[in-house]
């Protein structure tokens, strides 16, 4: 169950100072780049945009980073997205959504009478899903866009219910909702090594193919010992913070459970940051965009540094309780649309422009 994640008040000065690991030449936004020896995405990302907050570097090039982006091959050339989160030589976010829309406009509709798919989102969670946002938030214009692509033209209803837990224990299980928006799932594979509440995802739940994957970051104080660990090894003994319902399942791959760890679970992002500057825990760790606003919100961006050596890309998928007579059809529905959005670029632009006026927004309210 994903806690519910407050919108963060970020201020300007914070963005701009957050930094991680060491500088690298001056890049530029916009622009391809090539790894450097001692890069890494986020001293690339202070360069191009005053910021160490990488995810949509990540975004823009997943297929060439691959699954570790804390280790960055020298020699791979980089597209570093434009400030409005294009792609030099692309076609804008907007142009690309209004192109898709005007061809799914032009599919025939099915004279069928079918229900409309019910979506189940959770507010207050920007950017990935906030009824302040632009579409309520990128996972929820990815779902519903998905429903009008890949040959889909199903009509569906969306509502947003904060208390998370019940999303997982009732609402899904139940029927009261067929598609539940934005979960991280673990490798069920792993299931032997994994929680009894993360076995409890893939022994209840389909999942679409990864709809989003987020990196997580391991955050230390500038002047621990643990700021440069190149093993998750070295976190073993210590006491590391990750916010209570959240998924904890990268840390059970590496065997950091207690009693192998103290495990220290407050309600919030900046719960667990605060926790780290009084020495209440040793390493806090999280998805970094919420780390971003975390650190910049508390203006400790002179003191917190994530680990450039360690990072896990983690997997965001929309689920539909295994009970649901439909579940299985609607995941292959969204999972054809999805595939198509990646294919046309708007998955891409979708995000990226749902990012954009997230981080407006946060610059607004910094003024």
């Amino acid at each position: 169950m994903e806690q519910r994640i407050q919108f963060f008040r970020v201020a300007a000065a914070g963005i701009a100072a957050l930094l991680v690991g060491t500088s690298a030449s001056a890049q530029e936004a916009c622009t391809s780049y090539t790894v450097k020896a001692g890069d890494s995405l986020g001293t690339i990302a202070q360069s191009a945009y005053g910021t160490g907050e990488y995810q949509n570097i990540f975004n823009a090039n997943r297929n060439v980073i691959g699954d570790d982006p804390a280790n960055l091959v020298e020699g791979t050339v980089l597209n570093l997205p434009c400030e409005d989160g294009s792609i030099a030589g692309a076609a804008s976010a907007d142009a690309i959504i209004a192109e898709q829309t005007k061809i799914a406009a032009s599919t025939p509709k099915s004279n069928a009478y079918e229900p409309p798919v019910k979506f189940l989102a959770g507010g207050n969670y920007a950017p990935f899903s906030d009824e302040g946002l632009s579409g309520g938030g990128f996972l929820v214009r990815l779902a519903e866009t998905a429903m009008q692509r890949g040959g889909n033209t199903r009509g569906y209803q969306t509502a947003f219910v904060n208390d998370w837990g019940a999303h997982l224990e009732t609402l899904l299980p139940t029927g009261a909702f067929d598609i539940g928006l934005g979960w991280f799932m673990p490798n069920c594979e792993k299931r032997d090594i994994l929680s009894e509440s993360m076995r409890y995802r893939c022994d209840q739940f389909d999942a679409t193919l990864p709809v989003y994957e987020p990196v997580v970051g391991y955050y230390t104080m500038k002047d621990s010992p643990l700021a440069g660990a190149t093993s998750f090894d070295a976190y073993k003994g210590k006491r590391i913070c990750r916010m209570d319902g959240y998924f904890t399942f990268d840390l059970e791959e590496e065997g950091l459970t207690p009693p192998a760890i103290e495990l220290m679970q407050p309600t919030l992002p900046s719960d667990c940051m605060e926790a780290l500057v009084t020495g209440a825990v040793d390493v806090a760790t999280m998805e970094i965009q919420s780390a971003a606003d975390a650190i910049a919100t508390l203006g400790i961006s002179a003191d917190v540094v994530e680990n450039a050596n360690l990072a896990k890309v983690v997997s965001m998928s929309f689920i539909a309780h295994k009970s649901n007579p439909f579940g299985k059809q609607y995941i292959t529905m969204m999972n054809r649309g999805l595939s198509e959005m990646r294919n046309s670029g708007e998955w891409y632009a979708i995000i990226s422009s749902t990012l954009k006026e997230h981080n407006d927004n946060l610059m607004k309210l910094a003024n």
